[in-house]
């Protein structure tokens, strides 16, 4: 299995509109490609007093012909439309994480 983590630190400001928008929006959009099989938000704690606050959003892939095909074809457009919601209001990287 694969899991594809993406951590997010999002700006305290939107972070309840950026939440919402993840749960209802974006990480449903994600399962809808058919390359994942499970999903989990999970906050960091501990960073409270850094003007935002940081989330681990995990994906699990099957294979890493799954992951590989969501990165290529599918990514790029739902990164895009984080970027025109949330702009400057967040910062983000991805890891790519094996189970063993």
């Amino acid at each position: 299995m694969i899991i594809y983590n993406v951590t997010v630190n999002i700006d305290n400001a939107v972070r309840e509109e950026w939440l919402q928008w993840m749960q209802e929006t974006h990480i449903p959009d994600v399962m809808a490609t058919g390359m994942f099989i499970e999903n989990k938000i999970l906050r960091l704690i501990g960073d409270e007093d850094t003007g935002g606050t940081t989330y681990a959003i995990q994906y699990t892939a099957k294979t890493m012909g799954d992951y590989e095909r969501y990165r290529d074809e599918f990514a790029p457009a739902l990164q895009k439309h984080a970027m025109e919601l949330f702009g400057d209001k967040f910062t983000a990287f991805r890891t790519l994480l094996e189970t063993v």
